[in-house]
C-alpha cells in the first residue's frame, strides 16, 4: 500500500526523534516541518493502519511503520549525501531538496545511488544511513564515485567525503593533521608507507587508517 507524504514525513520524524531519545506526540506536531504536513488526525489515521501506536504522549513504530521509516530516513539521507558531495549545494539548499527529492525515489533508485557515492554510513550531519541490499553485496556493476582512499593512484587528487573510523582518539588525530571532509589531497606515496600530500605539508599514515578515509577523486 502506497503511503502519501504526510504519512512519510510523520514516520521519518518519529525515527529521528526517537534517535534523539524522545517519543512525545505534542513534541512531533510542533516540529515546524511536520506542522505543514500533518496533525493529530494524521496519527490517528496511522495509528488505525497500524503504522504506530500512540499511548498518552508517547509515540512509537509498530513492525511495518520501522520498516516504513526506515525506507525514508535511508532515501532522505542518501538524497543529502548525493546532492552535498556530487551536486555540492549548501546545507540551506541541501535539505531543502532532499525533503522533495526523497519521495520520487524508488528503491532501485535508492540502492543505485547508495552504490555510487560509496555507501556512506552516515549522512552529512552525521547521523547514521541504515544498509541497504546493496551495501552487503559482493558486487556491483555501479562504480562508485567515493571509495576508500588507497584505491587512488600515485600522483592521483581526492577530496574527503567521509571518515569510518569508530575511534575518537584517532578522528581527533586526524582532524589535528587537517584530514577531515572537505579536504584536498595527493597521493605521493604507497609503499613502503602511504604518504600524503596537503598543500605544503607531507603526512605519512598507518595502511589501516587510510582504509577508513573516503574520498571522490578529483581532476586538478
Amino acid at each position: 500500500m502506497e503511503h502519501d507524504r504526510a504519512t512519510e514525513e510523520v514516520l521519518e520524524f518519529i525515527w529521528s526523534e526517537r534517535e534523539a531519545g524522545r517519543s512525545s506526540v505534542a513534541a512531533l506536531l510542533e516540529i515546524e516541518e511536520v506542522k505543514e504536513e500533518a496533525d493529530r488526525s494524521t496519527l490517528d489515521t496511522m495509528s488505525a493502519n497500524g503504522l504506530i501506536n500512540v499511548e498518552g504522549d508517547s509515540v512509537t513504530l509498530t513492525d511495518t511503520g520501522e520498516s516504513l521509516a526506515r525506507e525514508a530516513i535511508r532515501r532522505h539521507r542518501l538524497a543529502e549525501r548525493l546532492l552535498t558531495e556530487v551536486l555540492a549545494m549548501d546545507d540551506e539548499n541541501m535539505e531543502k531538496n532532499a525533503c522533495s527529492f526523497e519521495h520520487t525515489l524508488t528503491p532501485e533508485v535508492a540502492e543505485s545511488i547508495c552504490t555510487l557515492i560509496g555507501h556512506p554510513p552516515t549522512c552529512p550531519h552525521g547521523l547514521p544511513i541504515p544498509k541497504g541490499n546493496c551495501c552487503i553485496a559482493t558486487k556491483s556493476e555501479i562504480t562508485p564515485l567515493v571509495n576508500p582512499l588507497d584505491k587512488l593512484k600515485v600522483g592521483e587528487t581526492g577530496r574527503i567525503i567521509f571518515i569510518v573510523s569508530r575511534q575518537h582518539t584517532r578522528l581527533d588525530k586526524l582532524s589535528t593533521l587537517g584530514i577531515v571532509p572537505g579536504t584536498v589531497l595527493r597521493v605521493h606515496q604507497k609503499r613502503p608507507a602511504f604518504v600524503l600530500q596537503l598543500d605544503e605539508t607531507t603526512l605519512a599514515l598507518d595502511p589501516e587508517i587510510v582504509k577508513e578515509i573516503y574520498v571522490k577523486k578529483v581532476e586538478v
